[in-house]
């Protein structure tokens, strides 16, 4: 069993990628559709949604699918999206609770 530790230094880097994410009002609305949808939702489907071309909702689920806030998973020819909520509840308790 090998365990990771994480320095502080990390710590502060993974909490500045996550600041850095939801800075964008347009990401924070792509989490609340999918707070409020409760499951995973494809990519078209939140772009939609949220007024998005497919080129800017791409660049949108990359960043935070990269600051670990959200998980991609591909099926076929379609991409789902959907919270990682351990994250939230690590960094941002609550913080979903707001949106």
């Amino acid at each position: 069993m090998i365990i990771k530790l994480i320095t502080q230094q990390q710590e502060d880097e993974i909490r500045s990628k996550i600041f850095k994410a939801l800075s964008e009002p347009l990401r924070i609305e792509i989490l609340r559709f999918l707070k409020q949808k409760e499951l995973e939702a494809t990519c078209g489907e939140i772009g939609a949604n949220v007024k998005l071309t497919k080129s800017a909702a791409s660049y949108h689920f990359k960043n935070l699918r990269e600051a670990g806030l959200t998980f991609t998973r591909k099926e076929s020819r379609e991409k789902y999206v959907s919270i990682n909520y351990e994250l939230f509840e690590k960094y941002l308790p609550h913080f979903l609770d707001t949106l």
